[in-house]
């Protein structure tokens, strides 16, 4: 077993016993007895999974890929996130271990230029978000509607 095992072993081992703190450990830690006080529940998360990641992106109401294809929709452009560019979202939250509050910064970074770029574009029907454009910052694919006039 290697020392990455045994750190990943260990992260679990520390998880599972956060969620048997008591206030006296607190205390031997070293937190003033005040403080301690005023912390009426200590309740200890567990990192969000990929999978859950990926959920709540998607699926609330309010979720931010929803969002975002509704502000699109005013301009009658539809957006699209392929598979791959959401894993990709999903794995650069991961990395930075912020759980779920990453997901709207992480999205902003590509999504505000393509926002500011798409009223210049003419003839836009549809806008998808690859995984390039997520790892790379290149260029959504941008499918354009047959207009004739006449």
């Amino acid at each position: 077993m290697g020392f990455s095992s045994y750190a990943e072993e260990d992260k679990t081992l520390d998880a599972d016993l956060l969620q048997y703190v008591l206030p006296e450990d607190l205390l031997r830690y070293g937190l003033i007895p005040e403080l301690i006080g005023r912390i009426p529940v200590a309740a200890p998360l567990q990192p969000l999974s990929e999978e859950a990641l990926k959920q709540i992106l998607t699926e609330p109401k309010n979720a931010l890929v929803k969002q975002y294809k509704k502000l699109f929709l005013i301009d009658g452009i539809e957006l699209e996130f392929d598979p791959f560019a959401m894993d990709a979202i999903v794995q650069k939250a991961v990395d930075r271990k912020t759980g779920a509050r990453a997901l709207r910064s992480i999205v902003e970074e590509f999504m505000l230029d393509i926002m500011f770029e798409l009223p210049n574009k003419e003839n836009v029907d549809k806008c998808i978000i690859t995984r390039d454009v997520v790892e790379l910052g290149a260029e959504p694919i941008y499918l354009e509607a047959d207009r004739k006039s006449a």
